[in-house]
């Protein structure tokens, strides 16, 4: 899911092709072992405008899931199960790579918390090499209910892009940042958090008029944007590259936040 849509059972891809039930299969994948109600369904697929057959025509898509998951032979033990008042996909723990995601991203930021710089910058590496591609279920159509939970996902994919950056800060991985926080910053040129540290990565390779200059660019974008200053961060940030302190001596909410 982090990525393309693609399921796997007993080693075969059992991906369905049908656009519906690729909606319909995303939303059961994104609350695995939790029953989803057939207005969830309903809401999906529709929004506000559902035909009288919605639940007949929702209950043939679970149909031609059930036969695309479970196979004809009829041997498999079932994974699509009818559940009041909905359905429920039956999975292993740590079967779908959302759940791994998050797992990786909860023992890196704990390792973060406690210390472990070096193991928290590479548990969350891990957690960022599942996703196979900028966004999630590109190749699926997303009604209401998908485009929330994507966003969801999407916000917490970039928290663990940004825990990453500062394990990596920490560990005085300066060059390996600067080239990828350009790129970020192009990205998303409002986000002061990255145009902080690429000051920080510039300046601790002793690249400090590029620091400097790194943020007179994000005080003129904000300015261009928003009409906004520099926030007390980027400016203690400026004054610390001015007076060439090193950057330990920067507060933690400047660094660390």
């Amino acid at each position: 899911m982090l990525g393309p849509l693609e399921v796997e059972v007993d080693g075969a891809f059992r991906t369905p092709t049908a656009p519906k039930n690729r909606q319909v299969l995303a939303l059961l994948l994104l609350s695995p072992g939790r029953v989803v109600p057939i207005e969830s369904f309903i809401e999906e697929l529709w929004d506000a405008d559902p035909p009288a057959s919605a639940v007949t025509t929702t209950q043939t898509y679970m149909y031609q899931l059930r036969k695309i998951l479970h196979g004809d032979d009829g041997r498999r033990e079932p994974v699509l199960l009818t559940r009041a008042p909905g359905y429920l996909l039956r999975v292993q723990q740590g079967q779908t790579d959302v759940e791994l995601f998050d797992r990786f991203a909860g023992q890196g930021r704990a390792m973060l918390a406690a210390g472990e710089v070096q193991r928290a910058a590479e548990r969350l590496r891990q957690a960022l090499a599942l996703w196979r591609g900028p966004v999630a279920m590109p190749d699926v159509s997303c009604g209401p209910l998908l485009q929330a939970h994507l966003a969801a996902l999407e916000e917490r994919r970039i928290r663990v892009l940004y825990e990453r950056i500062q394990a990596d800060l920490m560990l005085g991985r300066y060059a390996d940042l600067v080239a990828e926080l350009r790129r970020l910053v192009a990205e998303r040129p409002l986000d002061e958090w990255l145009h902080c540290r690429l000051m920080a990565a510039l300046y601790g390779l002793g690249r400090r008029g590029e620091a400097l200059a790194a943020y007179q660019q994000a005080r003129d974008v904000l300015q261009e944007q928003l009409g906004l200053d520099p926030s007390a961060a980027l400016r203690r940030m400026q004054r610390l590259v001015l007076a060439g302190l090193p950057l330990d001596a920067a507060p933690a909410s400047s660094l660390v936040s």
